[in-house]
Parts: C-alpha cells; sequence; structure tokens
C-alpha cells in the first residue's frame, strides 16, 4: 500500500505537535508539510490528507483551503455549528475529487481519543433512562473555548436520545442565578466548565434518578491519548466521502 502524504495546520499548537510527531511515526504515513499562522499554504506539500487543529475562527478558511487543493481533511478544531457545518457541506459536494480521483472527505471530531468516543457513546444509551442529566468538562485554563467541542457533542447526543425518549427537561426548581452558577444550557442539558491549571482534558456526564445515580468518567492525561484516533481518522477519511461529525462514524460504532 502507498503511503498517505500528510499535512498539519495548527502545527505550532499544542496538539499540532504531537500529531506531526504522530505522523512521522506511523507505519503507511508521510509527513509533507507543517503549517502554522500566517504560513502560506501554497499546495500543502501535495498532501493527500491535511489534519486540522487550529482556532475556530481560523478553521472554516483553512479546511475550505484544502479542498480547493484537492486533499481531504480531519478537523479537530472546535466550533462546527450547524450553520459552519451547512456552508462545508456544500463547499464539499461542490469541490472537485480529490488527488487520488475519489470524492472529497472531511471529518469533524470533537474528540480523538478513543475512550471519549465510547464515553459519548455510553452517554448516548444510558440518557433514556434518567430523570437528571448534567455534564462537567473539565480542562487546562490556556482552552480557548467553552464549553469544550467534547462537552456540546455529548449534550445534543444525550438531548437527542432523551426527547426520542419522549423526556421532558432535566427536573430544576432553581429560580434565582443571577451570576449563572447553575452553567450553560446545552440543548437544554446543565454543561459546566471548570479550567484549572495541571488539567489535560476530562469529562464526566452525570445521571440520576430516585435513589440512584451514575456517572461516567473520560480522562486524557496526556495529548498521546489522542493520537491513536487522529491517525485512524487519516487512514480512513477518503474512505468517507462528504461531510461525518464524530469518530465513532469509523469505528463500527453506528
Amino acid at each position: 500500500m502507498s503511503e498517505i502524504a500528510v499535512a498539519v495546520i495548527g502545527a505550532k499548537g499544542r496538539m499540532g505537535s504531537t500529531v506531526c510527531r504522530a505522523v512521522e511515526a506511523a507505519d503507511g504515513l508521510r509527513l509533507v508539510g507543517a503549517y502554522d499562522v500566517g504560513d502560506d499554504l501554497g499546495d500543502l506539500g501535495g498532501a493527500d490528507v491535511v489534519v486540522e487543529f487550529s482556532v475556530p475562527s481560523a478553521s472554516p478558511g483553512n479546511v475550505a483551503a484544502c479542498l480547493e487543493r484537492g486533499a481531504h481533511v480531519v478537523v479537530g478544531t472546535t466550533g462546527w455549528d450547524e450553520a459552519r457545518l451547512a456552508t462545508l457541506r456544500e463547499q464539499v459536494a461542490a469541490a472537485a475529487p480529490a488527488r487520488d480521483g475519489r470524492p472529497l472527505g472531511v471529518l469533524i471530531a470533537p474528540n480523538f481519543a478513543l475512550g471519549a468516543v465510547l464515553m459519548m457513546r455510553f452517554a448516548a444509551q444510558a440518557a433514556r433512562f434518567f430523570e437528571s442529566v448534567e455534564i462537567v468538562e473539565l480542562h487546562h485554563p490556556n482552552k480557548v473555548d467553552a464549553p469544550s467541542g467534547t462537552a456540546a457533542r455529548t449534550a445534543a447526543l444525550v438531548s437527542d436520545a432523551r426527547q426520542e425518549a419522549g423526556l421532558g427537561d432535566v427536573p430544576d426548581a432553581t429560580t434565582d442565578d443571577p451570576d449563572g452558577a447553575r452553567g450553560a444550557r446545552v440543548g437544554g442539558i446543565p454543561v459546566h466548565s471548570l479550567r484549572v491549571r495541571g488539567l489535560v482534558a476530562h469529562q464526566e456526564v452525570v445521571f440520576g434518578n430516585v435513589g440512584e445515580t451514575l456517572t461516567i468518567r473520560h480522562d486524557s492525561l496526556d495529548r498521546e491519548s489522542f493520537m491513536t484516533g487522529v491517525v485512524t481518522a487519516v487512514r480512513a477519511v477518503a474512505g468517507h466521502p462528504g461531510v461525518t461529525v464524530g469518530l465513532e462514524h469509523y469505528l463500527g460504532l453506528d
């Protein structure tokens, strides 16, 4: 099997630099470009696949540039709401085939840690059985967005599962909270964001019924935890034309 040529956008960031090392170490992958803010993308070094880890404000433009150059894209940047996804789907549908002749594929993945993907899946399965549910996500203080993409994705999955099960709003008698102590609501699910020195990426989903609780928690203790998922996505993205949201679709968890 021929090597997959890979470029990384956001290569000087914490995640991007780790991705560069993972690509260089992986069998069948070859790093052909490493780009960061202000760099000329040129032809992306002839990359078959680009891994994009930048910031929410820059990500849509970066992905569009990759599509114009005929590269499949694996995106780990957060901020891809439904409006951005709709625009991206139009761009992918209108784009010429990739360099390899296949239709272009783009993966938008809120989290690449396999344990985190399973945590989201387990939470969605549990959601229909419990009256209460809240999400707590914990990250390092250098993270620029809140809630995390993983928390937002988890809340969406849990909310959908609750609606399908005919459950109403989560119970909450709070009427006085001028400072927002009860957190944000994402899809009707309370989400709380902690930013604490020493943490990397952590999330727990707490479910409750009368007389019992269930907590599903995942901890990424090192950014290396994301690399198995990134490498898996790089190898698989060309076989999934169009826009895919969530690494679970590449792992046979549908």
